[in-house]
């Protein structure tokens, strides 16, 4: 098992190599296009984007390099925030609040004819649905939803129950699971940091648009096992109650998905909870990625 050390303490191929950047999405690519850009520029075999946005939405498009591509699964249920432009065919409501209100919980969705998948109808919850600013027909929503949701059917939905007709505007995610707009970085961001530690070996600005891929694991239920324990799993072993030194499972039960860290707390695989960690013995997580 190659060693990447504690994720605060790695040299900029190794981070490259096993990182995550909370990208700005400009207007006009799509998301695949982007990842693609993001995996050239940083010369490594893969990179993965955490949710697919349209070309012309713009905003928090977390992007994963090389090896952390293994990791992508983590952000499939992840929430999602937006802020929308409302375009009613006529002049809102009294009863905007009302109807935004309504909107609020699970809802049924049929996806729109332009989409990468199927036109089922399903449902996906409305975490929150305000209105920030109102200015004569137009309406500037703040979302917070389940992943999967899509805002244009949402737009069209809401101008259906207002009686005026409606269509999504402009579109900007803000909120990407654990990560959102307080801390983006560029397209440009990233290849100033790249040029600088490539013509400098000064890394300290691509560390501010980089982060240890460990970063986008945070909010999962952990286990902690030893590195002899470590080298068996990066080689396909399950990780067995021995071998585990700590546990932080809090909340979670059997098949909740985990991450099994080294005690210097680099990530080295993501599986589903089976057991107990403070047993004798038995399996206490099946894998179900190995990242090292």
């Amino acid at each position: 098992m190659e060693e990447r050390g504690p994720p605060d303490d790695r040299d900029p191929a190794t981070l490259l190599e096993f990182g995550v950047i909370n990208l700005d999405k400009p207007p006009g690519p799509s998301a695949h296009q982007v990842a693609a850009w993001v995996r050239d520029m940083a010369d490594v075999g893969q990179a993965a984007h955490a949710g697919t946005l349209d070309p012309k939405v713009t905003g928090c498009l977390p992007i994963l390099t090389g090896t952390a591509t293994r990791a992508a699964q983590v952000f499939d249920d992840s929430r999602k925030g937006y802020v929308s432009v409302l375009e009613l065919h006529a002049a809102a409501p009294n009863d905007l609040e009302s109807t935004l209100e309504e909107f609020e919980g699970p809802l049924y969705q049929k996806p729109p004819r332009k989409s990468a998948v199927a036109r089922r109808l399903r449902v996906r919850t409305i975490h929150r649905l305000d209105a920030l600013e109102v200015d004569g027909r137009r309406v500037l929503l703040d979302v917070e939803c389940e992943s999967g949701t899509y805002i244009r059917k949402l737009c069209h939905d809401l101008g259906l129950a207002l009686g005026t007709g409606a269509h999504m505007g402009d579109l900007r995610r803000t909120k990407t699971g654990t990560f959102d707009d307080r801390t983006l970085a560029t397209l440009q961001d990233f290849a100033d940091g790249l040029a600088f530690w490539r013509e400098n070996d000064d890394a300290e600005l691509l560390r501010e648009v980089v982060q240890p891929a460990e970063r986008a694991l945070e909010f999962l239920p952990s286990v902690t096992v030893a590195p002899s324990a470590a080298r068996e799993i990066a080689n396909g072993a399950p990780v067995y109650a021995p071998g585990v030194i700590d546990a932080n499972l809090d909340g979670a039960d059997d098949d909740t998905l985990v991450v099994c860290y080294t005690p210097d707390g680099a990530a080295v695989c993501l599986g589903h909870l089976l057991g107990d960690p403070d047993a004798d013995s038995g399996e206490v997580v099946e894998l179900e990625r190995v990242l090292v």
